[in-house]
């Protein structure tokens, strides 16, 4: 038991150490590395994918979904959150950015890491519960770089995500199928990023009037 746990936080460690080290690759590589290395860790752990039968991983992963929109849609409303979609950094690239760089880069790749891989490594070390744990730290902590690239601050970045994670992996066990985790994951990131697009083309318009 003690030889699994340690692999189990030695793959948290390097999850993390990844993230630290992959903004620093040349843009031009994104989504490829990101997703090379959540395939072959997901391949070597031989975690669970369910894609065979994935009609449960899309009943929870549509019902996580919709009210994700649905809140982002309503947040929108909100001065304050309108004010900060308008300021956010946007990549140049919005098209491949919307259509390869989220859903490959980020959601199918940390879930294959995160979810797949390390959650099924964790849940055979400490536990379902334990490991569960275990994937939402390790996901929380991977968003320091991109809290210190936003100027968000770190501690409320890193508990946010960290709940995401653990609900992405209690959808996973429920459902038995990364798409359930992939779905709501994707919702989150597509729905916020389609909303910054919205909130900041129609500032332009209305300067350029």
């Amino acid at each position: 038991m003690r030889n699994k746990q340690i692999k189990a936080l030695g793959l948290a460690a390097i999850l993390v150490v990844w993230s630290l080290v992959a903004p620093r690759l040349p843009s031009r590589w994104h989504p490829v590395p990101h997703a090379v290395v959540g395939a072959a860790l997901a391949g070597a752990t031989r975690a669970p994918i369910g894609l065979r039968h994935p009609g449960s991983g899309v009943r929870f992963g549509l019902a996580a979904a919709a009210p994700v929109v649905l809140g982002v849609a309503a947040a929108t409303a909100l001065p304050w959150v309108r004010a900060e979609m308008a300021d956010r950094d946007l990549p140049d690239r919005v098209v491949q950015w919307l259509l390869l760089g989220i859903p490959l880069g980020t959601v199918a790749s940390e879930e294959a890491a995160y979810r797949g891989a390390l959650g099924t490594v964790a849940a055979e070390a400490f536990g379902p519960a334990g490991g569960r744990l275990v994937q939402a730290a390790a996901f929380g902590l991977s968003h320091i770089a991109d809290a210190r690239s936003t100027n968000e601050p770190i501690v409320p970045t890193v508990l946010v995500t960290g709940l995401a994670g653990w609900i992405f992996g209690w959808l996973y066990e429920r459902s038995g199928s990364l798409i359930a985790p992939m779905l709501a994951h994707l919702a989150i990131n597509e729905a916020g990023a389609v909303a910054a697009l919205a909130v900041q083309s129609t500032r332009t318009r209305a300067i350029s009037l």
